[in-house]
C-alpha cells in the first residue's frame, strides 16, 4: 500500500473552539461564508475612558460620542492604506458637533462640543443632536482626492444615520449595532469606566445581483404610481434576524469575548474570525503641528491671541496646553 494514501489533503480554514479571553480595543473581522456574510466587531475599554474621561463630558454626551467614536471604528477600520477616516457631525441639537478622527491603522481621537443648558435628563441620542448632517469623510493624504459621504440628520440616531448611508451611497445590505456604557469596578475607591462594543453585518454576494436591493423612492413620482420592490435574499434575512437579537449587554459585557459572542450568534452557519486589528487613544497634536497653525493665521489674529504676554493653545481633543511667546507664535512686535 502506497504509505501516503491514507493522508487527506484539505484547504479548509482550521476549526479550533472560539477564545474564552476578551480582547479590549481592537476590532475583529469575521466571515460567514455559508450566508456570503462580512462584517467586524468593535470592543472598546482602556481607549474609549481615556478619551471620554479626559475630558469629563456628561454621561449623556460621553454616551453619544461613543458611539460615533464605535462607528467610526467600524468603518475605518476597513481602510487598506494609510490614511484618515473622519466621522463629524454638525447639528443644532444640544450636541451641536461631533468629530472622530481615526487614523489607520490604529489611533483614534475624538471631541464633542455641547450646551450644558440645553442637556436634559431622558433625552435620546436623536434629540441630544437634532437637525443636521452627518459627514464620513476619507482622506488619503496629500496630492490624493478626499472622498467624502453625507446623511442628513433628522431626529434619528447614529445607528439610523449609518444605514440610510450605506443605502444611498454605498448601496451595500448592512446594519449596525452600537453599544455604550459605563461599568463599575471596585478598589482604589470604585471607579466608573466608560466601555463600549458595536457591529458590522454586510451582505456581499459573490454573484451581484444577489445583492441588489429595491430602488430609492423617486421623490417626485405621482401619487399612486407603483415603485420598483426586489424581494430580500434569504442569506440576508437570515443575517439581520441574527444581528438583531444582539444585545446591548452583550457588546458591551467584560467578560464575554468577541469570538464567543460571535459562535454565540453563527455558530449554526459557521463563523470564521481574522486576527484582530488592535486601537489605541492617541491625539496627533504637538507643539511643532500647533506652531505651524499659529503661522498660518492672519498677523492681525495672532495679535489678538496674546494674553498676558503669551499665547496659550489648548487642543480641543487632549486638553494639551501649548504656550508660546508673542516671538514664538510669529507677533509682529
Amino acid at each position: 500500500m502506497d504509505s501516503q494514501s491514507d493522508i487527506k489533503i484539505t484547504t479548509e480554514a482550521p476549526v479550533r473552539a472560539p477564545s474564552s479571553v476578551p480582547v479590549d480595543d481592537a476590532v475583529l473581522p469575521f466571515e460567514v461564508a455559508e450566508l456570503d456574510l462580512r462584517g467586524r466587531l468593535t470592543r472598546l475599554g482602556p481607549a474609549l475612558d481615556d478619551i471620554l474621561t479626559n475630558q469629563d463630558y456628561p454621561p449623556a454626551v460621553g454616551k453619544l460620542l461613543g458611539e460615533a467614536i464605535v462607528l467610526a471604528t467600524l468603518l475605518g477600520s476597513a481602510l487598506k492604506f494609510d490614511g484618515r477616516f473622519i466621522l463629524q457631525t454638525q447639528t443644532n441639537g444640544p450636541v451641536s458637533f461631533l468629530i472622530v478622527d481615526f487614523q489607520s491603522p490604529d489611533r483614534l481621537r475624538a471631541y464633542a462640543r455641547y450646551d450644558a443648558k440645553r442637556l436634559k435628563d431622558g433625552q435620546d441620542s436623536g434629540a441630544l443632536l437634532g437637525k443636521g448632517h452627518l459627514a464620513m469623510t476619507i482622506d488619503q493624504g496629500q496630492d490624493m482626492s478626499r472622498y467624502q459621504g453625507l446623511v442628513a440628520l433628522d431626529g434619528g440616531s447614529l445607528e439610523d444615520a449609518a444605514h440610510e448611508y450605506f443605502l444611498r451611497s454605498e448601496q451595500i445590505p448592512t446594519r449596525v449595532r452600537l453599544a455604550v456604557g459605563e461599568e463599575w469596578r471596585g478598589g482604589d475607591g470604585g471607579k466608573h469606566r466608560w466601555r463600549a462594543g458595536g457591529m458590522l453585518l454586510q451582505f456581499l454576494p459573490k454573484a451581484p445581483e444577489r445583492a441588489r436591493q429595491a430602488d430609492l423612492h423617486p421623490g417626485d413620482a405621482p401619487d399612486g404610481a407603483v415603485t420598483h420592490s426586489v424581494a430580500e435574499d434569504d442569506a440576508w434575512v437570515e443575517g439581520q434576524s441574527l444581528i438583531g437579537t444582539v444585545e446591548d449587554v452583550e457588546l458591551i459585557d467584560p467578560d464575554l469575548s468577541g469570538e464567543r459572542l460571535l459562535y454565540r450568534l453563527f455558530h449554526e452557519r459557521g463563523v470564521r474570525v481574522f486576527a484582530p486589528l488592535p486601537l489605541r487613544a492617541q491625539c496627533s497634536c504637538s507643539r511643532d503641528a500647533v506652531s505651524a497653525m499659529l503661522k498660518s493665521f492672519a498677523a492681525k489674529d495672532r495679535a489678538e491671541m496674546v494674553k498676558d504676554d503669551k499665547v496659550v493653545v489648548t487642543c480641543e481633543f487632549c486638553s494639551s496646553v501649548y504656550q508660546f511667546t508673542p516671538h514664538e507664535a510669529g507677533v509682529e512686535e
